[in-house]
């Protein structure tokens, strides 16, 4: 029997609002609703206020991308890969800074790779080998299965031997790790192809730099007529069961290539797609799906002509699947508001609406609220036509053609799949009677259901049955920031999608672990105590951990910006001013805003919204009607407060950074109200970028030397002042045209800068004068940020993990 809403709002002590809303946006049933633990429910009610996280993360994205026009240079990923590969060409020493550097030593791209960060020259992976990052594709050796790739968003495209026990990155030197699918060619098993750039956001996170492809399955090089613009955006992959054909779904239309080298593509649609599949029986048939405009297409001639399909109105992304017992059927899981599936049985040319309807008879919103964002369908079962998987956050079966869906996996419980499925792919020995293994890749990484007749048929949620999470090692989470403890050694990170989590040195690279959920963003360990750690959710909403990271969010509010969870309305509230960041209340605030701990006061955090907030008194207790008290010290200049730096030695001297280029200094910073002056405006060699000033980084012993770094791909991302901004100079003409995003000055030798870039880390021994790139560097994906803990340098990615490298014996 169907529960009520009206039966959960009174299980969860909830209004049939609530209930209604929880249930759009998670995609999910009143069942799986009314099963949810309390400290889950706050969550995922808290989540309401955000229902467009994808979006929002891929628009902070963006902003740190655009040049001062406002504009991103096509091919400028590409352009800075090319130009870091031509100054590994030239000479250069074995270390440079403490890190190593130069061609030489640099590990070769033949061959597996080493276990992830295990044979690192001077690097050390912190991992998480327990925490996976979204996956957009999967592809499996038919001739040995246990033998898988799998690509990811922001960590390139990984391998395993072992049917996912260990996993390792195939090349972190790829000339892109921003893989958004990957597609083997049936004629050939070597012969695989990787896409980039990920279309699914439309305006997203990490841009992509064409196709990769490897015909030996060890070395994969760049198809160079894909890298245009027409391709930093590659969605998906098609290749005939001939192997002659190759079909590319890009955010500009679908291309087709039909010589062997894939030198030579042609456009044969000019609208967005984010699906394109070949008939798997016959290689003239091909079908293609919309990225956003509510519409699908099919071929009769292998893809070199396309005729609209009949069915809808659509709307949104339409994501395809052949059936594999009968190829004339072919099913549609169409956005729409919250997801329809629709059925085609003459390959593709006319669909017809299927119920999509819970076990109940009541709608199944089985996408949710973001089915442009986490959408796929499979009907791989050779027995079987009407057996249908979909996902959207969970995963559902059908077995009647998708007029009814039973819900299979828990979002939210560690012992189901994790959130937001992506890919669907069958165990090349499916059959549908004796194996029944499918793999799914979600924003947690790799899962496998052993029996798909059987996994997850609880009868009441928790759909926890027959998952087995198949991560171990396969480190691709995307970091946005770090911070850690030199005493206790703790490491904490804030990851997309993946919360706030700590790395414990006692427990090993395999065991990180959560203490607050959703999105993580900026993060800071209190030097005095190694139990109190900070956090932040979205848009300035910091939090605060006493003890040690060992909890998490689930067991009481953290928050000490103000928010916190009034159990008598049941909803998300906000305390009283001067108890709260009013800007973090009204989301005046980057996505992930930054904020800072004083180096020289545990007690006083500053942070930036539209203004600039402070607290002298971080760690007073925190209740539901006080806390730490916040005050606005610099008002607001037009835009985001986007890095903050305080002077070690001297807390009077702060310097903040603004989205639009602006910099701004105080020499009164601890006064009531500090007078700022903004530096770097005037003069004859000025501070003139009007694009996302990434970070600032103030000189350990000088507090008039500050490091600015800045967005976009632009080739002066990188300035340096010696006397409180009055004058400034470039220090980015050795760095590639890319994105700068942290710096670090060794503690000791402060002519010793790395250098956090869009495409790996960089190093200089003449403070910044000149630059060597670094062979394990210790990857070619974005390196978001750096921090000391005593002289070792912890590099923070958006896509590989954590890594470190002890400078403690450069003399």
């Amino acid at each position: 029997m169907a529960v009520s809403d009206e039966e959960v709002a009174q299980a969860q002590n909830i209004s049939v609002e609530q209930v209604q809303l929880l249930s759009r946006s998670r995609g999910t049933t009143n069942e799986a609703l009314a099963a949810l633990p309390e400290g889950v429910v706050r969550r995922a009610l808290l989540r309401l206020d955000f229902p467009d996280l994808p979006t929002a993360r891929g628009l902070f994205r963006l902003k740190q991308e655009r040049s001062d026009d406002g504009s991103v240079r096509p091919h400028g990923l590409g352009a800075a890969h090319e130009q870091a590969e031509t100054l590994l060409s030239r000479a250069a020493p074995a270390l440079t800074a403490g890190v190593p550097t130069g061609p030489n030593g640099r590990r070769h791209r033949g061959g597996p790779a080493p276990t992830a960060g295990m044979q690192l020259a001077n690097w050390v992976w912190l991992g998480p080998g327990n925490i996976g990052g979204r996956t957009r594709g999967i592809v499996i050796d038919p001739v040995d299965p246990d033998r898988m790739w799998a690509v990811s968003a922001g960590g390139g495209v990984w391998h395993t031997e072992d049917g996912g026990a260990q996993w390792e990155p195939v090349d972190d030197f790829l000339a892109n790790l921003a893989c958004a699918c990957i597609t083997r060619d049936p004629s050939d098993a070597s012969t695989m192809y990787v896409g980039t750039g990920e279309a699914f956001h439309n305006l997203d996170a990490i841009r992509g730099n064409g196709i990769f492809r490897t015909t030996d399955a060890v070395t994969w090089s760049p198809l160079a007529a894909t890298q245009t613009p027409d391709f930093q955006f590659v969605s998906r992959i098609a290749v005939s069961q001939s192997g002659n054909v190759v079909l590319a779904a890009t955010s500009t239309g679908l291309f087709r290539s039909a010589d062997t080298p894939r030198a030579h593509w042609t456009q044969v649609l000019d609208i967005p797609l984010g699906d394109v599949r070949f008939d798997p029986q016959d290689s003239e048939k091909a079908v293609a799906g919309a990225l956003q405009d509510g519409a699908a297409w099919f071929s009769r001639d292998g893809g070199v002509t396309w005729d609209l399909a009949v069915g809808g109105p659509w709307a949104g992304r339409v994501e395809l699947a052949y059936a594999e017992q009968n190829p004339d059927i072919v099913y549609a899981s169409v956005q729409m508001t919250s997801g329809q599936i629709w059925r085609s049985t003459d390959g593709g040319r006319t669909y017809k609406k299927r119920k999509t309807l819970t076990p109940d008879g009541l709608p199944s919103d089985y996408l949710g609220g973001q089915g442009w964002y986490d959408n796929a369908i499979w009907a791989g079962d050779p027995t079987d036509s009407d057996l249908v998987l979909v996902g959207g956050v969970n995963l559902f079966r059908s077995t009647d053609g998708g007029d009814h869906l039973a819900e299979i996996s828990t979002w939210w419980h560690p012992d189901s799949a994790h959130a937001d499925q992506h890919a669907i792919v069958s165990h090349p020995s499916y059959d549908g009677v004796t194996n029944r293994t499918v793999f799914f890749g979600n924003d947690g990484g790799v899962f496998r259901a052993d029996d798909l007749a059987v996994v997850g048929s609880e009868p009441q949620p928790p759909f926890v049955t027959g998952w087995t999470e198949l991560v171990n090692n396969y480190g691709v989470t995307q970091f946005y920031a770090g911070a850690g403890h030199a005493g206790s050694g703790k490491v904490i990170g804030g990851a997309q999608d993946n919360g706030s989590i700590v790395f414990d040195p006692a427990l090993g690279t395999q065991d990180w672990r959560p203490f607050f959920g959703g999105d993580g963003g900026w993060c800071a360990s209190d030097p005095t105590d190694p139990d109190v750690f900070y956090g932040e959710y979205v848009f300035l909403n910091i939090h605060r951990n006493t003890d040690g990271a060992t909890t998490d969010d689930t067991q009481g509010d953290r928050y000490i910006s103000g928010q916190f969870f009034n159990f008598a309305s049941r909803e998300w509230d906000w305390k009283p001013v001067p108890f709260r960041i009013t800007d973090a209340k009204n989301e005046d605030a980057l996505f992930i805003a930054p904020f800072v701990l004083d180096p020289n006061d545990e007690n006083r955090i500053l942070a930036g919204g539209v203004s600039l907030w402070r607290t002298n008194d971080a760690k007073t207790a925190n209740t539901a009607v006080d806390g730490p008290t916040w005050a606005a010290v610099k008002p607001g200049s037009g835009a985001m407060i986007s890095a903050i730096a305080v002077a070690r030695g001297d807390s009077d001297v702060v310097w903040v950074g603004h989205e639009n280029g602006m910099v701004f200094r105080t020499a009164n910073g601890t006064a009531s109200t500090p007078t700022w002056q903004r530096v770097g405006a005037t003069g004859p060699s000025p501070l003139a970028p009007r694009r996302f000033c990434t970070g600032i980084t103030v000189h350990p012993t000088d507090p008039d030397t500050a490091y600015v770094t800045f967005g976009g791909y632009e080739d002066d991302n990188l300035w340096v002042t010696t006397d409180g901004g009055a004058g400034w100079t470039d220090l980015a003409g050795g760095l590639p045209p890319a994105p700068v995003r942290a710096l670090a000055v060794h503690p000791r030798r402060t002519d010793l800068l790395y250098c956090g870039t869009e495409v790996g880390l960089f190093a200089s021994e003449d403070a910044g004068a000149s630059w060597s790139p670094t062979n394990e560097g210790p990857t070619n994906c974005s390196v978001d940020d750096l921090f000391w803990m005593d002289e070792t340098l912890v590099c923070v990615t958006h896509g590989r993990g954590m890594f470190q490298i002890d400078l403690s014996t450069i003399p």
